[in-house]
């Protein structure tokens, strides 16, 4: 199979995919959209994108795109810890303490901030569209003694020297990443990452009716159907309109979930089925072998 990730290579992306997809061809894409739009002209079978961060919240450009632009069912999702390192090029290692400027994308920026405030204080941070472009970055010019945040396979792929290691503010941080597919592709994973299954629906609500949203999570509660997400989010209409993105902790059925969507459908809510699929968390997997 081909898989399409958000690059470059040695991103948290490219991680989840070595870890699902071990062996298979990996193709890197500069944005997220040009990773979907692959899928959906079937460039590519299969597209990993991240969705959302333990930290920072939602990928929102993910969420948007999968709602107003490509039609692709979501057939898997993976859980990765979110290690981030300090890394110079190697011929700056010695004085990594003088560094002039640090690269990272940023939301890796964000969740090191008490790091860089004690060590880094008016050093400035450049945005980059990803940790590995960082990481690229410094190796291809070690004349600016600069600095990246980025994971240690990126420092491995591009030949950086670890200088600090485990500079985020907060050890749980973690990062959804969604797995997107035209067909119904099976994945496998390892046994030791399955996690359970995940049922993810769009819910918009009628116009103008008191307690809409009381009803939508009523016909939820009365079914003791957990829900580990509810996220709004704009529909691009105007102001105050919004849909909402909700996570089911359970697989679809055939009882349960359709009486949910045919109750809110009742009600005037328009019900979109995103997807049902099995949900992993990596726990030591070799990340380290190379991608295709």
């Amino acid at each position: 199979m081909k898989i399409g990730y958000l690059g470059p290579k040695a991103t948290f992306t490219d991680i989840a995919v070595r870890a699902l997809f071990p062996g298979e061809t990996a193709i890197p894409y500069l944005t997220i959209p040009e990773c979907l739009d692959a899928v959906v002209a079937e460039k590519i079978n299969i597209a990993v994108v991240p969705l959302e961060n333990a930290l920072e919240g939602s990928v929102n450009i993910t969420l948007d795109y999968l709602i107003h632009e490509v039609n692709v069912p979501v057939i898997g999702e993976i859980t990765v810890p979110i290690r981030q390192q300090f890394m110079v090029h190697p011929d700056n290692a010695e004085r990594w303490k003088e560094v002039d400027y640090i690269f990272s994308h940023s939301h890796a920026i964000a969740q090191c901030h008490k790091f860089l405030y004690t060590h880094f204080k008016g050093v400035p941070c450049e945005n980059s569209t990803s940790t590995a472009a960082a990481a690229k970055y410094v190796m291809d010019n070690p004349h600016l003694n600069a600095a990246a945040i980025a994971n240690d396979l990126a420092a491995k792929e591009y030949g950086l020297k670890i200088v600090k290691e485990d500079i985020h503010d907060f050890a749980f941080n973690h990062t959804r990443f969604v797995i997107l597919s035209k067909n119904n592709e099976i994945i496998q994973g390892q046994l030791d990452q399955f996690h359970g299954y995940k049922t993810t629906v769009m819910i918009t609500l009628p116009d103008d009716r008191s307690g809409a949203l009381h009803q939508v999570l009523s016909a939820f509660a009365w079914r003791n159907l957990n829900l580990s997400k509810i996220e709004s989010r704009p529909m691009k209409t105007g102001l105050g309109n919004y849909f909402f993105i909700i996570d089911i902790e359970m697989k679809l059925d055939d009882v349960l979930i359709p009486g949910v969507i045919a109750e809110l459908e009742a009600l005037d809510c328009k019900v979109k089925l995103l997807g049902s699929y099995p949900s992993f968390k990596l726990k030591g997997a070799d990340i380290t072998q190379p991608s295709k």
